[in-house]
């Protein structure tokens, strides 16, 4: 019998120097190296230390070690120890401002007609219905698309991660005077979608009342899933490849003549792209859920997370399988929070099957225990529990120096700024870590840190104070990327955008 091979463990100066000789593959390499940095940025020699702030009159939008302020105008690289400009646009009118944007990576298995396509790009919707892709590393414009002189569009979004993406119009409403005039609008908003490496356009999808019917509040597309929101609550899920095969009018080419245009040339202004998806009849419903607050879907086996949308429901969170509908045991979730921000909830991140359930003072980390072929229901269970520490709630009874016994007529709130809170989780995949902004009310001024949780056991490895003060009554975002921490805070009608990098402490 062959002896047991023994788990050997190697020090960070031992794995640099298999690296340095070529010894073990890419992707081993590139676990290891993840590994040192994990142990580098967990080791009591280091810290992450505000090196930077911004401040931006509109939103600050931060993604894979760029920071974008200004409507996009300006682009900063967090990549290197301290942030620095890596372009600005000249100013711009209110027509060509930057609506909305996303970040493209080139994949690295394909080989593309373009050089400048190998590179990462953001593709950016101007007001005056512009798609237009700009190196990301220089702000040059590389390609422009004009989409439509009768859509509004408005809103980028991915339907399946760098592979595909769309963009969504406006929702068109019936005016007053349309309705007293008995003048029905057909079509409620559209889809335009499109691929990616190298851009071309798949077709404009009309969502109109033949096929959608009544009652449409909002489309998402994503990973091939066409999902329509409805004022009774409903949420029904169609499948984009069928309705692209079954309703296509006409394939389309950027840069060349089509029909529907009158043999005018496809992306070029003042013509656009043709609505070519007509969708004339119901498409094959996929599956459909009532929900308060929409759904979502992932786990393994498939299950989906939902509100039903009664009174007696609110504040609960549904988790049921979605093959049949069935509810998991344990499958309803209340933490009961007497708060001003709701609790949230979600699939992990990292696609592990697992759910995150979020509140002021507790986060559950739930894991789907599930048989296949099983005639029994799934179970939801606990992973793992993370509670904040609190003093004792003041008593509600409270009695004067007269003898009067005085009753409050309120509770504390979970989310009281006098007390430890959790406001914030974000996922750092590559460091498997979990990031939590927690604030406290030790100070008259609010304060917060970020605490490091291990993904897999929620075991605390070290807190991070943040520098600057924490106002509850203002949004916050929090990223973790690495050995990079960005806090995005808004400040009255202000967005400011504070930027820690990790750094050894000399002591």
């Amino acid at each position: 019998m062959a002896p047991l091979r023994r788990k050997s463990a190697f020090n960070a100066v031992e794995l640099l120097n298999q690296r340095s000789r070529g010894i073990r593959d890419a992707g081993t390499l590139h676990r290891l190296c993840l590994k040192i940095l994990r142990n580098i940025i967990l080791h009591e020699n280091r810290s992450f230390i505000k090196v930077w702030s911004k401040t931006s009159k509109s939103a600050i939008m931060y993604e894979s070690g760029r920071v974008y302020c200004e409507n996009y105008q300006n682009c900063y690289s967090c990549v290197h120890d301290q942030p620095h400009s890596l372009y600005k646009f000249p100013k711009r009118s209110k027509q060509q401002k930057i609506e909305d944007a996303l970040l493209c990576q080139s994949p690295l298995d394909k080989t593309l007609s373009s050089p400048s396509e190998h590179k990462p790009c953001l593709l950016a919707l101007t007001a005056d219905n512009w798609l237009c892709r700009i190196s990301a590393e220089t702000g040059k414009e590389l390609q422009r698309v004009y989409l439509s002189p009768k859509y509004k569009f408005r809103y980028l979004a991915w339907n399946v991660l760098q592979e595909t993406f769309y963009v969504k119009s406006v929702q068109n409403k019936e005016t007053p005077l349309a309705r007293q005039a008995g003048v029905s609008q057909h079509a409620v908003m559209h889809l335009a979608i499109f691929h990616v490496f190298p851009l071309q356009i798949v077709g404009i999808l009309e969502i109109n009342k033949k096929g959608f019917g009544s009652g449409v509040t909002d489309v998402v597309l994503s990973q091939g899933v066409l999902a329509v929101s409805y004022s009774n609550k409903s949420v029904k899920l169609y499948s984009l490849e069928h309705i692209v095969q079954r309703y296509l009018t006409e394939e389309l080419t950027l840069g060349q003549q089509s029909p529907l245009l009158g043999h005018k040339t496809v992306g070029d202004a003042p013509f656009g792209i043709p609505a070519n998806i007509q969708v004339t009849d119901p498409p094959p419903l996929l599956f459909e859920a009532f929900s308060h607050n929409g759904i979502q879907i992932g786990g393994y086996p498939w299950h989906y997370i939902y509100t039903p949308p009664h009174k007696k429901h609110r504040g609960t969170h549904h988790i049921a399988s979605l093959k049949d509908s069935t509810l998991a045991t344990n499958g309803v979730q209340n933490m009961n929070c007497c708060s001003l921000e709701t609790d949230v909830i979600f699939f992990h991140p990292a696609d592990s099957g697992r759910v995150i359930h979020v509140g002021p003072t507790t986060i559950n980390v739930l894991k789907i225990i599930s048989e296949l072929n099983s005639p029994l229901p799934s179970e939801v269970a606990e992973d793992f529990s993370l509670s904040t520490h609190r003093s004792n709630p003041s008593p509600r009874v409270t009695v004067t120096s007269s003898g009067r016994a005085v009753r409050s007529r309120f509770h504390q709130l979970d989310d009281d700024p006098m007390q430890e809170t959790f406001r914030l989780l974000e996922y750092e995949d590559e460091l498997d870590l979990l990031a939590i902004g927690v604030t406290n009310g030790e100070d008259e001024e609010g304060r917060a840190l970020i605490q490091l949780h291990d993904n897999q056991t929620g075991r605390l490895r070290r807190k991070i104070d943040l520098v600057e003060p924490w106002d509850e009554t203002y949004p916050h975002e929090l990223f973790f990327d690495k050995d990079t921490i960005v806090h995005i805070e808004q400040k009255s009608s202000n967005f400011c955008c504070h930027v820690y990098k990790l750094r050894t402490i000399r002591k």
